[in-house]
């Protein structure tokens, strides 16, 4: 049950980025180095969870 309830907070903060990332993309002068921060935590949680 630990997997799971930990599967989900994964989930939710990777879901959590996604929604951060998209709003940086669509200001009108995105800053590039947090859209690489974003998506390299995303891509952390999409690892850990593969990983589960």
């Amino acid at each position: 049950m630990l997997s799971s309830s930990h599967a989900n907070a994964l989930e939710t903060k990777h879901a959590s980025l996604e929604a951060r990332l998209h709003d940086e993309m669509c200001r009108p002068a995105p800053d590039a180095g947090t859209i690489q921060q974003l998506k390299k935590a995303k891509l952390r949680i999409k690892e850990e969870l593969s990983a589960i």
